[in-house]
C-alpha cells in the first residue's frame, strides 16, 4: 500500500474485526450473566419456539400437580369426617343392642334414646358443616348448586301433614327456606285446678283431688297438647296438695283428661321439666325434627321452642380435578361424595326406646344400612386418593425430564462459554493493540514533510 492518509485500511479493518468481536463478547457475557444461551429470539429461533412449548407444558403440569394434591387434601378431610361419623354410628349401633335387652324398662330406653338423638344430630351437623376451603363436601348438590341445602320436605310435613300448630300460642314460625329453623311459642302462664275447670276428669286420691291446682305452661302440637307442670300449690291452706309428680302421673295415667265421657285416650300428655316436654315434642316428630330448644323470645316476650329440621336430600356431589395441562377430559378425575346427613343415612326418626324391644331391633338394622353407606363412601375416597397419589408422581415426573429437555435447549453450558468469553477477551485485546498500531502506520508520511 502506498503511503496515503485519506484512508486507513488497516485501521478500518482492525476496527470492524474489534466491533465483531466485542459484540461477541457482550453476548458470551449476557449468556453467562443470565445462565442462558437464548436470551432473545435471534438467538435460537426454532430453539425458542420449541423451549417455550416445553414451558407450557412444564408450568400447567405443576400445576395440575398442585391441583391433584388439593384433591387429596380435600379426599383427607372428608374421610376425617367421616371416620368421626363411623365411630358414631358403630356406637348408635350398641346403643340399638342395649335398648333391644328385654331386661330395659322404658325409662332406661328413654335414657337410651336421648344419647340417640344427640349421636344423630352430630352426624347431621357434621354433614352440614364439614368444607373444604369454602367449599362444602357433605352436603350434596341441590341440582345443580353444590352445598345447597333445602327444607321443603320438613317444611311441608310440619305446617300441613302433621299439622303443627298451638293452642293459645302467639304463633307458629315455619321452618326458614335458609337454615330450616321453626319456632312455636307458649301460650300465657295457666294456672288450673285439677279437680274442676280445665282437667275435670283427672283423679287424685284423699283430700288432693280437690284441693290441688298447679301453675304451668302449655302448647298444642298436632294432635298433642304438652303441659308443663311448674308447680303445685293448695287451694286451702289447710289441706293436703299433690306433688307436681303425682299431678303429672295423673294427667298422664287419665283416659279421660278432659271429663267429656267419652273415655278416649289423653290427647294431652304433662311432664315436670322443660328438658322431657321438649324431648317428647321431637320425638312425636322425629323424622322431621332434629333438634329442640327452649329459649325466651324477646321480642314476643315469652318462652318459645326453637326446632330445627332435618334437610331435605340431596344428590352426591360431583368434584373434578385437572390433572393435565391441556383441556381434554382425559385430564380431568371425577369424584363423587354422597349427602351423609341423618336423612341420607337414613337414621333421621330412629327410635330405640318404647314399651318393649321391638322398636330398637328394628334400629339394628337401620344402623347396619347406615353403616354401610358411610363404609361405601370412605372406601370410595380412599380409592381417589390412592389414585391421586400415583397421579402426582406421574405428573411430578413428566415435569422433571420435560424440565432437563427443556435445560438442553436453553441454559448456557457454564464450561464452553467460558472458552469463548476467553477467546473473545484475547482478540479483544489483540485488535485494540493491531488498531493502536494501524493509526501510527500513517505517522511516517510526516517525515517527507519536513
Amino acid at each position: 500500500m502506498g503511503m496515503i492518509v485519506k484512508h486507513n485500511l488497516t485501521a478500518m479493518n482492525s476496527n470492524r474485526m474489534l466491533g465483531l468481536t466485542t459484540t461477541s463478547q457482550a453476548k458470551a457475557t449476557e449468556k453467562l450473566s443470565s445462565g442462558y444461551k437464548i436470551n432473545r429470539a435471534a438467538d435460537d429461533a426454532a430453539g425458542l419456539a420449541i423451549s417455550e412449548k416445553m414451558r407450557k407444558q412444564i408450568r400447567g403440569l405443576t400445576q395440575a400437580s398442585l391441583n391433584a394434591q388439593d384433591g387429596v387434601s380435600a379426599v383427607q378431610t372428608a374421610d376425617g369426617a367421616l371416620n368421626e361419623v363411623h365411630d358414631m354410628v358403630q356406637r348408635l349401633t350398641e346403643l340399638a343392642v342395649k335398648a333391644a335387652n328385654g331386661t330395659l324398662s322404658v325409662s332406661d330406653r328413654d335414657a337410651v334414646q336421648n344419647e340417640v338423638d344427640q349421636l344423630i344430630a352430630e352426624i347431621d351437623r357434621v354433614s352440614t358443616t364439614t368444607k373444604f376451603n369454602e367449599t362444602y363436601l357433605l352436603r350434596g348438590a341441590n341440582g345443580s348448586v353444590s352445598g345447597s341445602l333445602s327444607y321443603s320436605k320438613a317444611a311441608a310435613s310440619l305446617t300441613n301433614n302433621l299439622g303443627f300448630t298451638q293452642t293459645g300460642a302467639t304463633g307458629f314460625i315455619p321452618p326458614d327456606a335458609q337454615t330450616g329453623t321453626a319456632r312455636l311459642v307458649f301460650g300465657a302462664p295457666i294456672k288450673a285446678q285439677v279437680a274442676t275447670g280445665q282437667y275435670p276428669g283427672i283423679k287424685l286420691n284423699g283430700s288432693a283431688a280437690t284441693n290441688t291446682q298447679f301453675s304451668g305452661r302449655q302448647i298444642t302440637v298436632g294432635s298433642t297438647t304438652y303441659v308443663l307442670v311448674e308447680s303445685t300449690s293448695a287451694v286451702n291452706s289447710k289441706a293436703d296438695k299433690a306433688s307436681a309428680s303425682a299431678v303429672v302421673k295423673a294427667i298422664n295415667d287419665s283416659k279421660d283428661p278432659m271429663g267429656n265421657g267419652t273415655g278416649t285416650t289423653s290427647p294431652i300428655k304433662a311432664f315436670t321439666s322443660m328438658d322431657s316436654l321438649i324431648s317428647a315434642v321431637r320425638r312425636q316428630y322425629g323424622s322431621e325434627l332434629k333438634a329442640v330448644t327452649s329459649y325466651y323470645d324477646d321480642v314476643l316476650g315469652t318462652i318459645a321452642l326453637k326446632c330445627e329440621a332435618f334437610a331435605d336430600l340431596n344428590d352426591a356431589i360431583d368434584v373434578s380435578l385437572h390433572v393435565g395441562t391441556d383441556s381434554s377430559n382425559d385430564n380431568k378425575i371425577y369424584m363423587n361424595i354422597a349427602q351423609l346427613s341423618a336423612r341420607g343415612l337414613g337414621l333421621n326418626g330412629l327410635m330405640v326406646n318404647g314399651d318393649d324391644d321391638d322398636a330398637a331391633t328394628q334400629a339394628i338394622d337401620i344402623i347396619a344400612d347406615a353403616l354401610q353407606k358411610v363404609s361405601n363412601q370412605r372406601a370410595s375416597l380412599g380409592a381417589i386418593q390412592n389414585r391421586l397419589e400415583h397421579t402426582i408422581a406421574n405428573l411430578d415426573n413428566v415435569v422433571e425430564n420435560t424440565t432437563a429437555a427443556e435445560a438442553a435447549i436453553r441454559d448456557t453450558d457454564m464450561a464452553t462459554q467460558m472458552v469463548e468469553y476467553s477467546n473473545n477477551q484475547i482478540l479483544a485485546q489483540a485488535g485494540q493493540a493491531m488498531l493502536a498500531q494501524s493509526n501510527q502506520a500513517t505517522q511516517g508520511v510526516l517525515s517527507l514533510l519536513q
